[in-house]
Protein backbone atom coordinates (compact mmCIF):
# COMPACT_ATOMS: atom_id res chain seq x y z
CA UNK A 1 0.00 0.00 0.00
CA UNK A 2 1.00 3.60 -0.48
CA UNK A 3 -0.42 6.96 0.53
CA UNK A 4 -2.36 7.34 -2.71
CA UNK A 5 -4.36 4.28 -1.63
CA UNK A 6 -4.46 4.91 2.09
CA UNK A 7 -5.14 8.61 2.50
CA UNK A 8 -8.59 8.89 0.83
CA UNK A 9 -9.91 5.93 2.83
CA UNK A 10 -8.49 7.17 6.12
CA UNK A 11 -9.68 10.74 5.44
CA UNK A 12 -13.23 9.46 4.90
CA UNK A 13 -13.15 7.49 8.15
CA UNK A 14 -11.74 10.40 10.16
CA UNK A 15 -14.32 12.84 8.78
CA UNK A 16 -17.08 10.34 9.55
CA UNK A 17 -15.94 10.00 13.17
CA UNK A 18 -14.71 13.50 13.98
CA UNK A 19 -17.35 15.56 12.20
CA UNK A 20 -16.96 19.13 13.46
CA UNK A 21 -14.59 18.03 16.21
CA UNK A 22 -14.04 15.75 19.20
CA UNK A 23 -16.13 17.51 21.83
CA UNK A 24 -14.82 15.26 24.62
CA UNK A 25 -11.09 15.40 23.94
CA UNK A 26 -11.07 19.05 22.88
CA UNK A 27 -12.57 19.97 26.26
CA UNK A 28 -9.97 17.97 28.19
CA UNK A 29 -6.70 18.55 26.34
CA UNK A 30 -5.04 21.67 24.99
CA UNK A 31 -3.76 21.84 21.43
CA UNK A 32 -0.15 21.42 22.61
CA UNK A 33 -0.48 18.78 25.33
CA UNK A 34 1.62 15.68 24.62
CA UNK A 35 0.99 12.04 25.55
CA UNK A 36 2.31 8.51 24.97
CA UNK A 37 0.33 5.35 24.26
CA UNK A 38 0.90 1.71 23.33
CA UNK A 39 -0.94 -0.49 20.86
CA UNK A 40 -1.53 -3.85 22.55
CA UNK A 41 -2.80 -7.09 21.00
CA UNK A 42 -5.21 -8.73 23.44
CA UNK A 43 -5.61 -12.07 21.66
CA UNK A 44 -3.25 -14.21 19.61
CA UNK A 45 -3.24 -13.57 15.89
CA UNK A 46 -1.51 -12.07 12.87
CA UNK A 47 -0.85 -8.33 12.82
CA UNK A 48 -1.91 -6.30 9.78
CA UNK A 49 -2.48 -2.59 9.27
CA UNK A 50 0.46 -0.95 11.00
CA UNK A 51 1.04 1.56 8.14
CA UNK A 52 -2.66 2.43 8.22
CA UNK A 53 -2.67 3.08 11.97
CA UNK A 54 0.48 5.18 11.68
CA UNK A 55 -0.98 7.25 8.87
CA UNK A 56 -4.26 7.74 10.75
CA UNK A 57 -2.52 9.43 13.67
CA UNK A 58 -0.15 11.40 11.44
CA UNK A 59 -3.02 12.87 9.44
CA UNK A 60 -4.19 14.41 12.72
CA UNK A 61 -0.70 15.43 13.85
CA UNK A 62 2.16 15.17 11.38
CA UNK A 63 4.63 15.18 14.28
CA UNK A 64 3.29 11.94 15.78
CA UNK A 65 6.07 9.42 16.37
CA UNK A 66 4.92 5.87 15.62
CA UNK A 67 7.43 3.21 16.67
CA UNK A 68 6.47 -0.31 15.48
CA UNK A 69 7.52 -3.24 17.65
CA UNK A 70 6.63 -5.85 15.01
CA UNK A 71 5.91 -6.09 11.30
CA UNK A 72 2.70 -6.74 9.42
CA UNK A 73 2.39 -10.48 8.92
CA UNK A 74 3.92 -11.34 12.30
CA UNK A 75 2.14 -13.89 14.47
CA UNK A 76 1.91 -12.50 18.01
CA UNK A 77 0.57 -13.77 21.32
CA UNK A 78 -2.06 -12.15 23.52
CA UNK A 79 -0.62 -9.33 25.60
CA UNK A 80 2.04 -8.36 23.05
CA UNK A 81 2.73 -4.62 22.59
CA UNK A 82 3.01 -3.92 18.88
CA UNK A 83 3.71 -0.16 18.73
CA UNK A 84 4.58 2.84 20.87
CA UNK A 85 3.04 6.14 19.81
CA UNK A 86 3.70 9.68 21.03
CA UNK A 87 2.19 12.98 19.94
CA UNK A 88 -0.45 15.52 20.83
CA UNK A 89 -3.07 14.18 23.20
CA UNK A 90 -5.83 15.36 20.87
CA UNK A 91 -4.44 13.41 17.91
CA UNK A 92 -3.97 10.23 19.92
CA UNK A 93 -7.43 10.25 21.47
CA UNK A 94 -9.32 11.50 18.43
CA UNK A 95 -7.62 9.01 16.10
CA UNK A 96 -7.85 6.04 18.47
CA UNK A 97 -11.12 4.53 17.26
CA UNK A 98 -10.42 4.90 13.56
CA UNK A 99 -6.92 3.43 13.87
CA UNK A 100 -8.20 0.51 15.95
CA UNK A 101 -11.13 -0.13 13.62
CA UNK A 102 -8.75 -0.51 10.70
CA UNK A 103 -6.18 -2.58 12.57
CA UNK A 104 -8.70 -4.89 14.23
CA UNK A 105 -10.43 -5.52 10.91
CA UNK A 106 -7.23 -6.09 8.96
CA UNK A 107 -5.58 -8.20 11.65
CA UNK A 108 -8.71 -10.36 11.89
CA UNK A 109 -8.60 -11.04 8.15
CA UNK A 110 -4.86 -11.78 8.27
CA UNK A 111 -5.37 -14.14 11.21
CA UNK A 112 -8.13 -16.13 9.52
CA UNK A 113 -6.15 -16.30 6.31
CA UNK A 114 -3.09 -17.65 8.15
CA UNK A 115 -5.22 -20.41 9.69
CA UNK A 116 -6.30 -21.60 6.23
CA UNK A 117 -2.80 -21.27 4.79
CA UNK A 118 -1.49 -23.45 7.63
CA UNK A 119 -4.22 -26.04 7.03
CA UNK A 120 -3.18 -26.57 3.40
CA UNK A 121 0.56 -26.31 4.00
CA UNK A 122 2.69 -28.58 1.84
CA UNK A 123 0.04 -29.20 -0.81
CA UNK A 124 1.05 -26.51 -3.31
CA UNK A 125 -2.41 -24.97 -3.15
CA UNK A 126 -2.77 -21.18 -2.98
CA UNK A 127 -5.35 -19.56 -0.68
CA UNK A 128 -7.25 -16.82 -2.51
CA UNK A 129 -9.61 -14.06 -1.49
CA UNK A 130 -12.55 -12.81 -3.59
CA UNK A 131 -14.28 -9.50 -4.37
CA UNK A 132 -16.58 -9.99 -1.37
CA UNK A 133 -15.01 -7.08 0.47
CA UNK A 134 -16.36 -4.20 2.53
CA UNK A 135 -17.23 -1.38 0.07
CA UNK A 136 -14.45 1.20 0.17
CA UNK A 137 -12.04 -1.01 2.12
CA UNK A 138 -10.89 -3.40 -0.61
CA UNK A 139 -7.25 -2.17 -0.69
CA UNK A 140 -6.92 -2.70 3.06
CA UNK A 141 -8.70 -6.06 3.14
CA UNK A 142 -6.82 -7.56 0.22
CA UNK A 143 -3.56 -6.31 1.75
CA UNK A 144 -4.53 -8.09 4.97
CA UNK A 145 -5.04 -11.35 3.07
CA UNK A 146 -1.48 -11.06 1.74
CA UNK A 147 -0.18 -10.41 5.25
CA UNK A 148 -1.83 -13.67 6.32
CA UNK A 149 0.00 -15.58 3.59
CA UNK A 150 -2.85 -15.63 1.09
CA UNK A 151 -2.87 -14.56 -2.55
CA UNK A 152 -5.12 -11.91 -4.04
CA UNK A 153 -7.60 -12.98 -6.70
CA UNK A 154 -8.45 -10.27 -9.24
CA UNK A 155 -8.74 -6.86 -7.59
CA UNK A 156 -11.74 -5.75 -9.60
CA UNK A 157 -13.75 -6.33 -12.74
CA UNK A 158 -11.03 -4.84 -14.96
CA UNK A 159 -8.37 -7.26 -13.70
CA UNK A 160 -9.24 -10.35 -15.71
CA UNK A 161 -12.42 -11.83 -17.15
CA UNK A 162 -14.46 -14.33 -15.15
CA UNK A 163 -17.43 -15.98 -16.80
CA UNK A 164 -19.99 -17.13 -14.27
CA UNK A 165 -23.40 -18.74 -14.69
CA UNK A 166 -25.29 -15.52 -15.44
CA UNK A 167 -22.76 -14.45 -18.07
CA UNK A 168 -23.04 -17.84 -19.76
CA UNK A 169 -26.85 -17.78 -19.62
CA UNK A 170 -26.88 -14.31 -21.15
CA UNK A 171 -24.49 -15.29 -23.96
CA UNK A 172 -26.37 -18.51 -24.69
CA UNK A 173 -23.46 -20.93 -24.23
CA UNK A 174 -20.01 -21.24 -22.70
CA UNK A 175 -18.33 -21.25 -26.09
CA UNK A 176 -20.14 -18.11 -27.23
CA UNK A 177 -19.32 -16.29 -23.98
CA UNK A 178 -15.62 -17.17 -24.26
CA UNK A 179 -15.56 -16.15 -27.93
CA UNK A 180 -17.07 -12.72 -27.24
CA UNK A 181 -14.81 -11.94 -24.29
CA UNK A 182 -11.67 -13.07 -26.12
CA UNK A 183 -12.59 -11.15 -29.25
CA UNK A 184 -13.12 -7.93 -27.32
CA UNK A 185 -10.16 -8.12 -24.92
CA UNK A 186 -7.44 -9.89 -26.88
CA UNK A 187 -4.73 -12.22 -25.63
CA UNK A 188 -3.48 -10.01 -22.77
CA UNK A 189 -6.60 -10.52 -20.61
CA UNK A 190 -6.91 -13.85 -18.81
CA UNK A 191 -10.24 -15.66 -18.93
CA UNK A 192 -11.54 -17.88 -16.15
CA UNK A 193 -14.77 -19.84 -16.57
CA UNK A 194 -16.98 -21.25 -13.84
CA UNK A 195 -17.91 -24.93 -14.14
CA UNK A 196 -20.56 -26.66 -12.06
CA UNK A 197 -20.38 -30.07 -13.74
CA UNK A 198 -17.85 -32.42 -15.33
CA UNK A 199 -19.58 -31.96 -18.66
CA UNK A 200 -18.85 -28.22 -18.49
CA UNK A 201 -15.23 -28.92 -17.50
CA UNK A 202 -14.75 -31.11 -20.56
CA UNK A 203 -16.15 -28.38 -22.79
CA UNK A 204 -14.15 -25.55 -21.22
CA UNK A 205 -10.69 -27.16 -21.48
CA UNK A 206 -11.06 -27.23 -25.27
CA UNK A 207 -11.70 -23.47 -25.42
CA UNK A 208 -9.24 -20.58 -25.33
CA UNK A 209 -9.31 -20.06 -21.56
CA UNK A 210 -6.67 -19.71 -18.85
CA UNK A 211 -8.44 -21.04 -15.76
CA UNK A 212 -11.45 -23.00 -14.56
CA UNK A 213 -13.40 -22.27 -11.39
CA UNK A 214 -14.69 -25.60 -10.04
CA UNK A 215 -17.73 -24.43 -8.15
CA UNK A 216 -19.44 -26.29 -5.31
CA UNK A 217 -18.14 -29.71 -6.36
CA UNK A 218 -17.79 -32.59 -3.92
CA UNK A 219 -14.40 -34.21 -3.36
CA UNK A 220 -14.95 -37.11 -5.77
CA UNK A 221 -16.05 -34.77 -8.56
CA UNK A 222 -13.15 -32.41 -7.91
CA UNK A 223 -10.66 -35.28 -8.19
CA UNK A 224 -12.19 -36.41 -11.46
CA UNK A 225 -12.20 -32.85 -12.81
CA UNK A 226 -8.54 -32.27 -11.92
CA UNK A 227 -7.59 -35.60 -13.53
CA UNK A 228 -9.48 -34.71 -16.70
CA UNK A 229 -7.95 -31.22 -16.90
CA UNK A 230 -4.47 -32.74 -16.44
CA UNK A 231 -2.71 -29.41 -16.01
CA UNK A 232 -3.98 -27.91 -19.26
CA UNK A 233 -5.42 -24.90 -17.43
CA UNK A 234 -5.11 -23.46 -13.94
CA UNK A 235 -7.76 -24.71 -11.49
CA UNK A 236 -9.57 -23.02 -8.61
CA UNK A 237 -12.02 -24.65 -6.20
CA UNK A 238 -14.65 -22.51 -4.52
CA UNK A 239 -18.02 -22.64 -2.85
CA UNK A 240 -18.86 -23.46 0.75
CA UNK A 241 -15.30 -24.19 1.86
CA UNK A 242 -14.67 -24.31 5.61
CA UNK A 243 -11.61 -24.89 7.83
CA UNK A 244 -12.84 -28.46 8.19
CA UNK A 245 -12.92 -29.13 4.44
CA UNK A 246 -10.12 -27.05 2.90
CA UNK A 247 -7.35 -29.62 3.26
CA UNK A 248 -9.36 -32.39 1.61
CA UNK A 249 -10.23 -30.01 -1.23
CA UNK A 250 -6.58 -28.97 -1.62
CA UNK A 251 -5.56 -32.64 -1.72
CA UNK A 252 -7.56 -33.12 -4.93
CA UNK A 253 -4.75 -31.32 -6.76
CA UNK A 254 -6.41 -27.98 -7.50
CA UNK A 255 -4.04 -25.05 -7.89
CA UNK A 256 -5.97 -22.78 -5.54
CA UNK A 257 -8.96 -22.46 -3.25
CA UNK A 258 -10.94 -19.24 -2.83
CA UNK A 259 -12.90 -18.24 0.24
CA UNK A 260 -15.18 -15.22 0.29
CA UNK A 261 -15.57 -15.29 4.07
CA UNK A 262 -11.91 -14.37 4.58
CA UNK A 263 -12.94 -10.78 3.93
CA UNK A 264 -16.68 -10.63 4.47
CA UNK A 265 -16.93 -12.54 7.76
CA UNK A 266 -13.55 -12.62 9.52
CA UNK A 267 -13.91 -11.65 13.19
CA UNK A 268 -11.94 -8.62 14.35
CA UNK A 269 -8.76 -9.22 16.32
CA UNK A 270 -8.91 -7.56 19.77
CA UNK A 271 -6.40 -4.69 19.89
CA UNK A 272 -6.36 -1.85 22.40
CA UNK A 273 -4.65 1.51 22.82
CA UNK A 274 -3.28 1.73 26.37
CA UNK A 275 -2.54 5.10 27.88
CA UNK A 276 0.85 6.22 29.11
CA UNK A 277 2.59 2.86 28.81
CA UNK A 278 5.14 3.64 26.10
Amino acid sequence: MNRLQMDPIIHTALIEDLGAGDVTTDALASETEQSKVTLLVKQSGVVAGMPVAKRTFQLLDDNVIFTPLCTDGDQVEAGTPIAHISGTTRALLSGERVALNFMQRMSGIASETRKIVDLVEGLGCAVLDTRKTTPGLRPFEKYAVRMGGGVNHRYGLSHGAMLKDNHIAMAGSIAEAVHRVRARNGHMVNIEVEADTLEQVKEIVNLEVDAILLDNMDIATLKEAVTWIDGRVWTEASGGLTPETVRAVAQTGVDAISLGWLTHSAPALDISLDWGTS
